[in-house]
């Protein structure tokens, strides 16, 4: 599982350079490795990004093909948005372009 989640790593830091955007993925998966939390596993621009690959996700978490996106949160805590790889980095390619 530690080669699969590396390879995942390798695989979303190549998708982001591809669309040319900066990234670089931490040495071990450890994000003491770039100075930052160790539980960062690679930076996109300057987004601080963990990744997680899962045999499957749960029912809920799925984005529906009519949709963008999933909005979700846990009680008392902060909502979060779930997004499709490629449109996360299509926001990041606009904001760098608006600078």
């Amino acid at each position: 599982s530690k080669v699969k989640g590396n390879a995942f790593e390798r695989e979303v830091v190549d998708a982001a350079k591809a669309v040319g955007l900066e990234a670089k993925r931490a040495w071990g998966s450890n994000g003491a490795s770039l100075g930052c939390d160790p539980e960062v596993d690679l930076i996109i621009e300057d987004e601080h990004i963990q990744a997680k690959r899962r045999k499957a996700l749960p029912a809920y978490l799925q984005i529906p093909t009519c949709c963008d996106a999933v909005v979700f949160r846990q009680d008392r805590k902060s909502s979060l948005v779930l997004l499709r790889l490629d449109d996360y980095l299509s926001i990041l390619q606009e904001l760098k372009q608006k600078g």
